[in-house]
């Protein structure tokens, strides 16, 4: 990939394809493959910068992992983790790097974690402070960020309440509690997506979850042994998003995305995008390991604006940048509210995607926690202008948005730091050139 990449409007988009590998998921299974006994054996493992990180991390704590085909990988688990003689370099690896942590803690070994500059620029207070609570030290750079070394070990019992929403933490905290005296406890103020719970069961372990109004309560005893097992990877809704919503802003399109996964918890961008009024329908559904898989199909859709409320803000996450692009070509004003966790992801979501929207003529207004975009739809001039050259600080999401916005906008859209994109979705521009999308780089 080049310096930049364009995307200019063409004909309509037709076809049927499959996303890749959800990213949630191939970390926690190769995380979980590494802290079990015995092989675990996973196809369909998304094979992006970041998961690739996490197989190299996992190697380096002593696992056995290899490539045995595309998407097919053997993680040969010691039931335990070993100090690791090197570095553990995380790229752009969010998720990767507070699994981990979350994961090394639970032993007696010191491990040091550094990623890129994004990735070092991220603060990791949220997930040192449960794990300082349980025992665990760490020396790292101001505000809490990498590089950070962290001393494991001698963990205990605690009973953690999210001060706010967040998969990665709890994720963090059941990790290290699976070897805590006494196992770990955490409340959860609204429930966010559950694989790591789902995955722990299937690798053995017992876990409870209570439902406790719109949260949850989920205790993990302790002294608990995973054992290795077989684990599909189904297609990541947050990649899906890309092809879907291109489909319902460009007419005549029809795409359909097969073996999407469909957790309750990871969905609220369809839910929101069918209030829009978007033209979806949901086909072969069908269960595969733990998790609820369909084909989806998206047709060219009149779309209009709604607000988003804030409690759907954990299912849809990472949709928020794609949203926004889909409500730049409704009908009247989205809201999107109680999205403050978009300004600390890979860069500063909110501030990005009103800064890229604006530049291609779309009305924005931005709030701490909110965002709203004025769809052009219906007025005089109902076109979105385009023409911009993004600037996305390397945030593959960014990117990713404004190029599927190019692909509707009355000028070409262009993007700087493409190669960013090779992190969660490396296939993403023969996937779009293949269903006729105008991408150049």
């Amino acid at each position: 990939m080049g310096a930049q990449m364009r995307a200019s409007r063409a004909g309509p988009l037709i076809g049927t394809v499959r996303a890749p590998g959800d990213k949630s998921i191939s970390h926690r299974a190769l995380i979980l493959g590494a802290l079990a006994h015995g092989v675990t054996d996973v196809e369909g493992l998304l094979e992006g910068d970041d998961v690739k990180a996490t197989a190299a991390a996992m190697a380096a704590f002593g696992a056995g992992v290899e490539r045995l085909g595309e998407g097919r990988w053997r993680i040969e688990g010691r039931g335990a983790l070993a100090e690791p003689t090197e570095v553990i370099d995380c790229g752009n690896a969010g998720t990767g790097v507070r699994l981990i942590m979350g994961a090394a803690a639970g032993f007696a070994l010191s491990a040091t974690f550094t990623g890129d500059a994004s990735l070092r620029g991220r603060p990791m207070n949220r997930v040192l402070k449960p794990l300082g609570e349980m025992g665990a030290s760490w020396i790292c750079r101001a505000g809490g960020r990498l590089p950070l070394t962290l001393a494991g070990g001698n963990l205990r019992r605690i009973a953690y309440r999210l001060p706010e929403p967040s998969a990665q933490v709890k994720s963090a905290v059941l990790l290290a509690g699976l070897r805590a005296d006494g196992g770990v406890e955490v409340i959860e103020p609204e429930a966010t997506r559950d694989h790591t719970e789902r995955m722990l069961r299937a690798f053995g372990a017992r876990v409870e979850v209570t439902d406790e109004g719109a949260g949850r309560r989920i205790v993990l005893a302790g002294g608990q042994t995973l054992t290795g097992t077989e684990v599909r990877v189904p297609g990541d809704p947050s990649s899906a998003a890309f092809p879907l919503v291109a489909a319902l802003i460009t007419p005549g399109s029809v795409v359909t995305v097969e073996g999407m996964l469909l957790n309750p918890l990871r969905i609220g961008l369809l839910d929101t995008l069918g209030e829009m009024g978007a033209d979806l329908s949901v086909t072969n559904l069908r269960e595969a390991g733990g998790e609820t898989i369909a084909d989806v199909t998206a047709r060219y859709s009149q779309l209009t604006g709604v607000e988003t409320p804030p409690e759907r803000a954990p299912s849809m996450i990472d949709e928020y940048p794609i949203l926004a692009v889909a409500a730049a070509f409704a009908r009247g004003p989205t809201v999107m509210r109680g999205i403050g966790e978009m300004r600390v992801k890979e860069s500063d979501r909110i501030a990005l995607m009103a800064a890229g929207l604006a530049a291609c003529g779309v009305g924005v207004e931005e709030g701490a926690d909110s965002l709203t975009i004025m769809g052009v739809r219906g007025r005089a001039n109902h076109g979105v202008s385009g023409g911009a050259r993004v600037a996305t600080h390397g945030d593959h999401r960014i990117a990713m948005s404004h190029l599927i916005l190019g692909l509707g906008s009355d000028a070409p859209v262009a993007v700087d730091e493409p190669g960013m994109i090779a992190t969660s979705f490396p296939g993403f521009l023969p996937l779009m050139r293949g269903l006729g999308g105008e991408i150049e780089d």
